[in-house]
C-alpha cells in the first residue's frame, strides 16, 4: 500500500511541477509577445490617443467654423442679389416705347 501512495505522491509531484513549468512558460510567452508587440508598434510611428483626440477637436471646430462661414456667405449673396434686383427695378419701370421727347415710339413705323 505504501508503494502505491509513493507512486501517487511521485505522480502528484510530477504533475505539480509540470503545471509550474506550464505557468512559467505561459508568463514567458506573454512577456515575449508583449515585447514584440511594443517593438512593432513603436516602429509604426502611431499617434498617442491624447494627440488624436486633440486633433479631432481641432478638426471639428474647423468644420463648424467653415459651415458658419458658408452660411454667412450665402446670406451675403442673398443680400447682394436683392440689392442688385432693387437697382435694376427702376430702370425697367420706364415705359417700353418711350424715347426722347417728341419722337414716336419705336416699332410703329
Amino acid at each position: 500500500m505504501q508503494s502505491q501512495n509513493k507512486i501517487l505522491d511521485d505522480m502528484a509531484k510530477v504533475a505539480s511541477s509540470a503545471m509550474g513549468v506550464a505557468a512559467g512558460m505561459r508568463s514567458e510567452v506573454e512577456a515575449r509577445f508583449r515585447e514584440q508587440l511594443e517593438r512593432v508598434l513603436s516602429q509604426m510611428d502611431l499617434v498617442p490617443r491624447e494627440e488624436f483626440d486633440a486633433m479631432k477637436a481641432v478638426a471639428v471646430a474647423a468644420r463648424e467654423g467653415q459651415e458658419a462661414l458658408a452660411e454667412q456667405v450665402a446670406a451675403l449673396e442673398q443680400r447682394l442679389a436683392a440689392l442688385e434686383a432693387a437697382q435694376k427695378a427702376p430702370k425697367k419701370a420706364a415705359p417700353k416705347g418711350a424715347g426722347k421727347a417728341g419722337e414716336p415710339p419705336a416699332g410703329d413705323g
